[in-house]
């Protein structure tokens, strides 16, 4: 079993945006094809608990290198006020010649740059300016902040942000990282989520609401919205909107903005598209330049097993990690007798 840890992990996907852009993109185009094994989510809840989870997402991907395993992720909020991260996860890769686990990996950072390589693929994609210069971020935690590398890699254009957060304090320390990240980069704090809105024709949510709060009524026409958080949005913006998801059957579920919308709606048809099959052939979408764009990526576990994958990769190749002998069992011609 190989054993690779957070600053492994860190070090081994430091500076790698295009390689995990492509690899997110790819993963995408495999499930359009129907390359892949995709059970819906576990959702772990507790009794009197409606804030803390952990889920569980096994997947499979296809290809010339295919993989199976699944991620384990945890999300406790109240971790960000004791000056913790919200989220911790773990992956497990399984042999697709014999199923034995093969690998362990620590997952919080493969799980946030997965879900921001998402978002900026879906920002190159959907968005109505070719060279945007700023972008609004709402949501000052660790998940926009790789949006915002993400993005930036993907539109270089990029230097200017408006920010909103509930709290101050956060959004400042917020600034200073995101200044490391992109120098010179320009940052406005916005004193409300509707000014943000209409700062930009491009806006990233990524908060820990559990309940919509946001109607969109601020944005302005052409805008588009990269809902990573899922639950900000009301039902009728969701329905007001055009919108792009990666899986719209995992998507519209757990009480989602869009699991509302379809409740609301009766049916599943203000889903314009997939971003699997916008990515193999763009003429599947046409983008409405007067109207709102909103992508909802749910988070599929495949991004996961592709990017954890090509770490473990990288890991065996340059002899990164923990190897731990004797985890599993001696196979019958190995055991004494």
């Amino acid at each position: 079993m190989l054993i690779i840890g957070h600053r492994e992990v860190r070090d081994i996907l430091k500076g790698k945006e295009p390689e995990i852009l492509s690899l997110v993109a790819d993963a995408y185009r495999l499930h359009d094809e129907g390359r892949s094994a995709l059970p819906h989510s576990v959702f772990l809840r507790f009794p009197g608990d409606d804030r803390n989870r952990i889920i569980g997402l096994p997947a499979h991907l296809g290809g010339e290198r295919s993989v199976a395993g699944m991620k384990w992720i945890a999300s406790f909020p109240g971790n960000v006020a004791r000056g913790r991260e919200r989220a911790s996860a773990s992956i497990v890769l399984n042999s697709m010649h014999d199923g034995t686990p093969q690998a362990f990996l620590e997952a919080s950072l493969i799980s946030a740059k997965r879900t921001a390589a998402s978002a900026a693929l879906a920002a190159g994609l959907l968005g109505t300016e070719a060279e945007p210069g700023g972008m609004s971020l709402i949501g000052a935690g660790p998940i926009n902040l790789e949006v915002l590398r993400f993005t930036k890699a993907r539109l270089p254009s990029l230097i200017e942000v408006t920010l909103f957060d509930l709290d101050a304090e956060r959004a400042q320390a917020f600034a200073a990282r995101a200044r490391r990240i992109v120098p010179g980069l320009g940052v406005r704090f916005a004193a409300t989520c509707e000014e943000a809105v209409a700062a930009h024709r491009l806006v990233s949510f990524a908060t820990t609401a559990g309940t919509p709060h946001v109607d969109l009524s601020a944005a302005a026409p052409g805008t588009t919205v990269l809902h990573v958080s899922l639950r900000d949005l009301t039902a009728a913006a969701v329905l007001g909107a055009q919108n792009v998801v990666d899986d719209t059957d995992h998507v519209c579920r757990e009480r989602t903005s869009l699991h509302l919308a379809e409740q609301d709606s009766g049916g599943r048809e203000f889903v314009d598209a997939e971003i699997g099959a916008l990515l193999r052939d763009p003429a599947v979408f046409r983008r409405d330049p007067r109207r709102v764009t909103v992508f909802s990526p749910f988070g599929l576990g495949i991004l996961d097993m592709a990017l954890a994958q090509w770490v473990a990769r990288q890991a065996e190749e340059f002899g990164i990690g923990t190897r731990v002998d004797g985890f599993l069992p001696m196979s019958t011609a190995q055991a004494p007798a």
